[in-house]
């Protein structure tokens, strides 16, 4: 494991941007092949409130996915209230764009990055995966993105982003900060996860996105109900050997092209 890089730099910063836009980088065992691995970048949930890569639960599913053959990058990022939209998604645009340039020195490939995370974490993969904008303002080549695997994240614009803006948790809106208002034909393919017992809205907010994207065209996208789980253990539990979750992200990596 490799900790607290800056994935961003230069004057212009602030000092909050400073302390929090760094990242750990979690080594998967060494291939035999010496092929490079596949790398995900994994944002972590909270509700764009709260939350850190130090948080024990996040550790321990970087650590286990790294040790299925990952090179996982876990990035922290600005929280509400000390930065507002769009902050959050530009801050996880450049964890990846720094995954992009500078994975293949830890043995990562750097055409095959995944983008994934749980709750807020899910919302900030689905909304930098599907948003043309974000990652090509980064440096990122559309190419390098293998897949996307949001677990439990909204798909409209997220919650903090409309209280900001005065709105209450179910005034649901789907405006540019909305995942679901970039569904298209050529993005990245998609799984999308969530609980069976996930939060009010969250499992059709999800399966919406999946039939927006079919309904646009998109070749490879699902929505997979993850059974006998909550909106927390849907993704604290991809740390456990043999969990559902874990073992349909596994497979996708695998299996994924565009």
């Amino acid at each position: 494991m490799i900790t607290d890089i800056s994935y961003k730099t230069g004057t212009g910063l602030s000092d909050y941007e400073q302390r929090r836009c760094k990242l750990d980088i979690y080594l998967p065992p060494a291939s035999a092949e010496g092929a490079p691995a596949d790398v995900l970048i994994w944002f972590y949930g909270g509700g764009l409130e709260e939350g850190s890569r130090e948080g024990e639960a996040n550790q321990a599913v970087a650590r286990a996915l790294a040790d299925e053959g990952l090179l996982v990058v876990m990035p922290d990022y600005r929280l509400y209230p000390l930065a507002c939209y769009p902050a959050h998604n530009e801050d996880a645009a450049a964890a990846v764009a720094w995954a992009y340039r500078h994975c293949a020195h830890y043995g990562g490939n750097p055409n095959r990055l995944f983008i994934g995370g749980h709750s807020a974490g899910g919302y900030l993969a689905a909304i930098v995966g599907l948003h043309p904008g974000y990652l090509a303002a980064a440096g990122v080549p559309a190419g390098a993105v293998a897949g996307l695997i949001p677990v439990s994240g909204q798909t409209m614009t997220h919650h903090a982003i409309r209280a900001e803006r005065g709105l209450s948790l179910y005034e649901l809106i789907a405006d540019d900060a909305a995942p679901v208002r970039w569904a298209r034909a050529e993005a990245p393919p998609v799984l999308a996860m969530y609980a069976d017992q996930d939060m009010p809205t969250r499992a059709e907010e999800i399966e919406f996105l999946v039939a927006l994207l079919r309904a646009a065209g998109h070749a490879n996208a699902t929505a997979l109900r993850i059974a006998d789980r909550d909106h927390g253990s849907v993704g604290d539990n991809i740390a456990n050997a043999g969990d559902a979750a874990r073992l349909a992200l596994l497979e996708f990596v695998r299996t994924a092209t565009r």
